[in-house]
């Protein structure tokens, strides 16, 4: 036996109370990791890559659980130095490095020789929980946790990890449906808590600096990610947990849903209201109403009403010529009242009692039992409902109550799995299963995952989260930039709300028109809402359906930007909607600032979130000056703009390419890239700058690694009064040719605004096209 071994045996008897001091006992460096022993436990260190490492402890008694449901990152070939030296061990890569004092006993975290945290008392154990505690700076703010309405900087708060909904929640919700074991820190690092069970994650709420994951049981293993700037971490977080798939484009068009269309007929006469308005549309979202005439009772069947829906097949085939999908509503609860009951219980797809037996309880809609996710044969059952709609032509999903709503603790799953251990994975799972389901049967077409309730790495199996059912008011609207911008720096960044609120019968046109403004900057444009309130602009009254047009056609003109940021996001994994301090990230007066946000890197968004306002104040971002209209303002300075009834003030970043649609659209069907108009902003300050376009067909799964888009790189060079402007079509291996003409717009302010439209340029796929323009003013 080695000496190493010896230890591990001598100590394994060994057994420390939760409060005990944790005592050094040896440690042994394997090139790949580091493993240590304690008096209570064994440490294992292990680098995933220069920017992210991963420390795993396993109490003496207990053997190491490898299964994680949020890390598919593999560890790297990082090089690492370890020294043990005077007391201290030093596992050093060139990024992260680890440091282990010996007495006292303590882990600390460093970043380029910067300290970011220490385990302070490390993990420790009670009767109840189980804690993992570290020491922080004074000064950092905190984000994460997942989606919660408390203000940007989530420190000093204590954060349950329990899905759940909240229903008509306003400006605040210390708890909501998706909720994650993560911690975001302003000195840009990341604390990944890897473990599925519930818990709490109390950021300082003693305010004692101390961080602190408290769960009741599983896991004992953390990463730490950590990099020189944002855009860096959320690309090292998504490399390490997975990154969302290219969503199908028709996902960036409208969507008509509510609380819910009733019959066939109902759903039709929406669709043909639309295209009567000429107000486009992509999509249409039957709620539950496709399998039951009432509410309650009826959850589970799963299957058309005819009475209601005579023709479904034919409805959703005639709505696909119109250019419209058909988006359906499914739930994992089946009713004892439902048609489906005695099949469940036959093929045994529940979730069960402690002896065996489906478990029932009572919730809103009835009495239920809840499907099983962790038996095969549940999934099997489950897929196969699913998949015989898609062949019948539903072109998306909607999972609601994934939570699960109701999920009692004494639920039993399979494999020995309680309730409160798989709780907040229960729609993890439920994406993954449709998912998956759609790469075996479907392997040609994208799938639309829409569910409120996920896990840390849902964003892999493409899901496509909301925020709950917000309460329609000036609260509701003014909570909502900031749970998108922290989903989207937790790597979940399709994270949207239902437009124009959803739980309440006030009829309020200025917040409809004002959060269907803010919608057009936000990943999925979808007003929902309770049947009471119209949510389709199509049945407001004229001026507020005037209002809610321009905001879609918006919405369509800038398909190619939008598209071009869900490529960034599949690629790298930067968030659609990001926080001020990603341009910033020294200046601290940013880090609690969620009522302006960037939508992708050049535009600036400052929603109006008060009622009646006629004014509002906006910073500018360093770097650049920020455009709009006929004005400009200088990057680093607050400004007053006055507001306007038909947009909300939105600004674009100096030098940067726009890129929008040549073409009135009533549907992303209609898009074609072969017509494009660019925007270009002159800013004397900004000498190069560069932006690019992303296309490929919008429908085909993994089009960018199969090597079928093309992408043109615009580049700026200003020297004195001339613009060089220098177009490269960068083509994949298998792409479909395009041809197209691209019409410059160039902008400038100076003493007002000279607008500049150039000759169309033409360029086919492969070409590099240049043009120079003079500076007028």
């Amino acid at each position: 036996m080695n000496k190493f071994l010896y230890i591990v045996a001598l100590f394994t008897a060994v057994v420390t109370s939760a409060q005990g001091t944790r005592t050094y006992v040896g440690s042994e460096f394997f090139g790949d990791r580091l493993e240590v022993i304690t008096s209570d436990g064994r440490y294992t260190i292990t680098p995933y890559s220069e920017n992210i490492i991963q420390t795993a402890f396993v109490p003496h008694g207990e053997d190491y659980n490898a299964e994680s449901h949020a890390v598919v990152m593999q560890p790297q070939k990082v090089k690492a130095k370890f020294k043990d030296k005077k007391g201290r061990l030093t596992y050093t890569t060139n990024g992260i490095s680890v440091t282990i004092d010996k007495n006292p006993f303590r882990v600390s975290y460093h970043y380029n020789n910067k300290l970011l945290l220490a385990e302070q008392p490390g993990y420790t154990q009670t009767d109840s929980t189980e804690t993992i505690g570290f020491a922080i700076s004074a000064d950092e703010a905190l984000y994460g946790g997942g989606a919660r309405a408390l203000g940007m900087n989530r420190r000093g708060n204590r954060l349950q990890l329990y899905n759940r909904a909240h229903y008509g929640y306003g400006d605040r919700s210390e708890l909501l449906n998706f909720t994650m074991p993560l911690v975001l820190s302003s000195k840009i690092y990341a604390v990944h808590f890897d473990n599925a069970a519930i818990g709490w994650l109390d950021l300082d709420s003693r305010k004692n600096n101390t961080l602190a994951y408290e769960t009741i049981s599983g896991r004992k293993v953390y990463q730490v990610i950590a990099a020189p700037d944002w855009y860096k971490l959320t690309e090292s977080y998504t490399q390490l947990t997975g990154r969302q798939p290219m969503p199908p484009r028709w996902t960036f068009g409208n969507f008509a849903s509510r609380f819910g269309y009733h019959t066939e007929k109902e759903v039709r006469n929406v669709v043909r209201k639309f295209r009567e308005e000429e107000i486009p549309l992509d999509a249409v979202v039957v709620d539950l109403y496709w399998f039951g005439a009432d509410i309650k009772g009826t959850m589970g069947n799963l299957e058309f009403l005819k009475d209601s829906f005579p023709e479904p097949e034919k409805m959703i085939a005639d709505l696909k010529k119109d250019n419209v999908k058909t988006v359906l509503i499914t739930e994992p609860f089946i009713l004892t009242t439902s048609n489906r009951w005695q099949e469940a219980t036959d093929k045994n797809i529940l979730a069960t009692d402690a002896n065996g037996n489906p478990y029932t309880y009572e919730f809103y809609f009835g009495n239920t039992g809840i499907i099983d996710l962790w038996k095969p044969e549940a999934r099997t059952w489950f897929w196969n409902i699913y998949k015989r709609y898609i062949n019948a032509g539903v072109a998306g999903w909607w999972g609601d109550l994934g939570e699960p709503e109701v999920h009692p603790s004494y639920v039993q799953h399979a494999g020995g799995r309680s309730a409160d251990e798989v709780h907040n994975i229960y729609g993890h799972e439920w994406a993954k299963l449709v998912y998956e389901g759609y790469r075996k049967d479907f392997s040609g077409q994208r799938p639309f995952i829409l569910m409120r309730a996920g896990y840390s790495g849902s964003q892999r199996f493409g899901m496509i989260p909301w925020s709950g059912d917000v309460g329609r008011s000036w609260g509701g609207l003014q909570s909502q930039p900031e749970i998108a911008i922290q989903m989207g720096m937790q790597g979940v960044s399709y994270m949207h709300s239902d437009l124009g609120g959803f739980a309440g019968d006030n009829i309020d046109d200025e917040l409809y028109v004002r959060w269907l403004q803010y919608g057009v900057f936000q990943p999925v444009f979808r007003p929902h809402a309770q049947e009471a309130v119209p949510a389709e602009p199509v049945f407001r009254k004229d001026e507020v359906k005037a209002l809610a047009r321009k905001a879609i056609e918006l919405r369509y003109e800038m398909l190619p930007y939008n598209y071009t940021l869900a490529y960034l996001n599949a690629k790298n994994g930067y968030p659609l909607m990001r926080p001020l301090f990603f341009e910033e990230p020294g200046n601290a007066q940013l880090y609690n600032i969620s009522d302006e946000y960037l939508w992708g890197k050049d535009i600036l968004v400052a929603p109006v979130l008060q009622q009646g306002a006629k004014e509002r104040s906006v910073y500018f971002p360093k770097g650049s000056r920020w455009f709009s209209g006929r004005k400009f303002y200088e990057g680093g300075t607050t400004a007053t703009v006055q507001l306007e009834e038909d947009n909300i003030p939105y600004f674009y970043r100096g030098g940067a390419f726009i890129v929008e649609s040549a073409e009135d659209l009533q549907s992303t069907e209609d898009y074609t890239s072969e017509k494009l108009n660019i925007n270009f902003y002159v800013d004397p300050s900004v000498t190069a700058s560069e932006g690019i376009f992303y296309h490929d067909d919008g429908k085909t799964p993994n089009a960018y690694e199969e090597g079928k888009y093309e992408i043109l790189v615009f580049k700026s060079e200003t020297k004195g009064k001339e613009v060089t402007i220098t177009v490269t079509s960068k083509p994949g291996k298998n792409n479909t040719p395009v041809n197209r003409r691209l019409t410059f717009f160039i902008n400038e302010n100076a003493n007002g605004m000279y607008l500049s439209k150039s000759k169309p340029l033409e360029i086919k796929s492969g070409e590099v096209k240049t043009f120079k323009y003079t500076i007028q003013q």
